[in-house]
């Protein structure tokens, strides 16, 4: 009887979870849990992974502790057995329990071992793991066109590819609007890696394909901690669009594998559309830990660098264009490498299809069918001196220090339009061209317009001025 204590206890710990969480969590992260000892008032349990562990104590410490608090007292005590998946002695660690007083001693146990065959992504016995890696060998170095706008990130490419995990750009987070390169410059470290350290995992995976594969280990018994258990063995880890990563179990868990792989020196590589600082429904916790590393911005590249990328895809498409028409495609369409690469792959198949020559006049109908009203002249210089003439102040002041209210508004609402009309335009980018001010005063900016449009009439009318002024450039 007094043997079976451990057991009931646990029981009644099980019971009082159950009432105050999610049943489909319960499910997930304590069924699995077995009751092993119970010493005193220290109870331990047996958990199937190292990251379920951390998992626990993450997300349910609170839970756990009201459990055995109301069960063994407030000198209750958890202790876990983590059983690995190769056969080598459990490991046993003590629960966080805060400020709860704690024993120190510890307990020996017996070693269990987990029955059964592992899942499909533990290979027992091996210290790596065959994984494809996911990279379009497309998306390389050699077929990255280098100019002002990436620059940089190049530079920190390079340098990660030669020492992964060994250098300060860890993780490295790259943010731009679409079509500025974001993907083909983190495919293209991660192919560099693999060609100088075949022996490496790495893995590139878009963020919505890791949280439907973490929805759907959810959904099946035991493949939850394979999925975790596959995670954690990248030495390189590639997250495309993490802005997408939504959802607080998702995040949890790939706040988990973060840790695990950051404090093994594995190198983490993230993409966004947007700075971390404006990631929206992303924990604090999180969002702290992709501001470690590097963050480099992708900007629009600039004439001679979209000339130089027309040129380069032109060859490896095995075709000839005249200057003419490449500096007419490499001025006409200023957004992004994906537009100027769609109207060029355009070009080619209308000009091949149509028997025609690959004019100027056939690419000016081509740009049109791809830019037409998309094609915005709005710029952050045309907001400025649409903003500085409503309120009869001179660009020299706007850009100034000064802290006179209206100018200060006038600099503030020039932020606020900027970052509202202009598509793709980042919050770095706005400030470097009004003061070189940094991201987060122009975030400030905008949230100040914001809240004195709900409270001010006059101050509102102002803005809706203005936008009814800029209506017709953006047009």
């Amino acid at each position: 009887m007094i043997q079976e204590r451990h057991i009931s206890v646990w029981n009644n710990c099980l019971n009082f979870i159950r009432q105050n969480i999610d049943p489909k969590q319960f499910e997930v992260w304590f069924r699995p849990i077995k009751p092993v000892s119970l010493a005193e008032s220290t109870l331990t349990v047996q958990v199937p992974s190292e990251f379920f562990r951390e998992y626990l104590e993450d997300a349910y410490l609170d839970i756990l502790k009201a459990a055995l608090k109301k069960e063994l007292g407030v000198s209750a005590r958890l202790v876990y057995v983590v059983t690995p998946v190769q056969k080598q002695q459990s490991l046993i660690y003590p629960a966080a329990h805060g400020n709860t007083p704690v024993n120190s001693k510890m307990i020996s146990v017996e070693t269990y071992s987990r029955g059964g065959n592992p899942g499909p992504f533990v290979f027992p016995g091996m210290q790596r793991i065959q994984v494809n890696p996911q990279l379009n060998p497309v998306y390389c170095f050699e077929n990255l066109i280098v100019g002002e706008c990436n620059k940089m990130g190049f530079t920190a490419g390079e340098s990660i590819s030669s020492a992964p995990g060994k250098t300060a750009f860890n993780p490295l987070f790259l943010f731009g609007g679409p079509g500025l390169g974001k993907t083909h410059l983190a495919q293209a470290i991660g192919i560099s890696i693999k060609k100088k350290f075949p022996e490496l995992v790495v893995l590139y995976v878009p963020a919505n394909r890791f949280k439907t594969q973490y929805m759907d280990a959810v959904n099946v018994r035991n493949k939850l901690t394979d999925f975790l258990a596959f995670y954690q063995k990248m030495d390189v880890l590639i997250l495309d669009d993490i802005q997408d990563l939504v959802g607080q179990s998702t995040q949890n868990a790939f706040f988990n594998i973060f840790n695990h792989l950051h404090q093994s020196g594995k190198q983490l590589i993230f993409t966004s559309d947007r700075p971390p600082v404006e990631l929206e429904n992303f924990e604090e916790r999180l969002l702290s830990r992709l501001k470690w590393g590097l963050s480099v911005e992708l900007q629009r590249p600039d004439f001679a660098t979209r000339l130089q990328m027309l040129k380069a895809r032109a060859f490896r498409e095995g075709v000839q264009l005249g200057d003419d028409v490449l500096n007419f495609l490499a001025t006409r369409i200023k957004s992004n490498f994906r537009e100027l690469e769609g109207a060029l792959i355009s070009l080619i198949a209308n000009a091949t299809l149509a028997h025609k020559e690959m004019s100027v006049a056939l690419a000016e109908q081509i740009t049109d069918k791809i830019v037409g009203e998309q094609q915005s002249d709005l710029t952050i210089d045309k907001v400025q001196r649409v903003v500085c003439d409503y309120f009869n102040i001179t660009r020299d002041d706007l850009l100034s220090k000064t802290r006179k209210r209206q100018i200060v508004q006038a600099r503030q609402i020039a932020m606020y339009m900027s970052r509202s009309l202009i598509a793709n335009c980042s919050l770095s980018t706005i400030g470097a061209e009004i003061g070189g001010k940094d991201h987060a005063t122009v975030l400030h900016a905008c949230t100040t317009v914001s809240d004195l449009m709900s409270t001010d009439k006059t101050f509102k009318q102002y803005v809706t001025d203005i936008e009814k002024m800029l209506a017709p450039v953006r047009r």
